[in-house]
């Protein structure tokens, strides 16, 4: 599939150990990897390649879309990570977008990270209800701070911060995927992040969606 997408596979591994041996070896772009693999496991290679220093873009492919295996993966180095139903050209498009750096997460993944980020959000806010007075000089300065997005500009944020990818946002705004491209790149330097899940979770803590 990814053949005839125009890309070049260059190596399979049959488990984590395997990965890591063929990547260092090969040093592909984008590393495509599941988290359960007999010996060693998806996270134990991801830990691996992360300390090998190698420019490899890892996306995980797996059928697991709890928060906590996510959070892992992610934090082991993982720049995507997407569920084994994603349509076959959605995967081809977040592989070809994570070869260019970019984070990329199944629709699903996102909204159930965002929904933990908010929980997290209200659970601070209710814990720091006694201190109503010094919370609200914080929002005066935090909302002073925030940056001026234009109206389409909140439109693709919110897109975002729901998992949906540039061509999704495309359809959902009536404008190209290059458009789109455009005002994600200039959401991320307006938010001053590098990636689509830190400008979500940017957007959900500031409470811009």
């Amino acid at each position: 599939m990814l053949q005839d997408a125009g890309m070049e596979v260059v190596g399979e591994a049959f488990d984590g150990a395997d990965a890591v041996a063929l990547a260092q070896e090969l040093e592909p772009e984008v590393l495509v990897l599941d988290l359960s693999m007999p010996g060693t496991s998806g996270l134990q290679a991801l830990r691996a390649i992360a300390q090998s220093k190698l420019e490899i873009q890892t996306v995980v492919v797996t059928v697991s879309a709890e928060d906590d295996d996510v959070l892992e993966a992610l934090a082991a180095g993982a720049c995507g990570y997407l569920l084994k139903d994603t349509r076959a050209d959605r995967l081809v498009d977040s592989i070809r977008q994570a070869a260019e750096g970019h984070m990329v997460l199944s629709s699903v993944v996102a909204q159930a990270l965002m929904a933990r980020v908010r929980a997290d959000v209200d659970a601070n806010a209710v814990r720091a209800k006694a201190e109503a007075k010094v919370i609200e000089e914080e929002d005066a300065v935090a909302a002073d701070e925030r940056p001026a997005l234009t109206p389409r500009e909140a439109e693709v944020l919110r897109l975002i911060a729901e998992g949906a990818d540039n061509v999704a946002i495309g359809r959902e705004l009536s404008i190209s995927p290059h458009t789109v491209k455009q005002y994600v790149t200039n959401i991320f330097e307006k938010l001053g992040v590098r990636s689509r899940v830190q400008a979500a979770v940017y957007a959900v803590r500031a409470g811009l969606v």
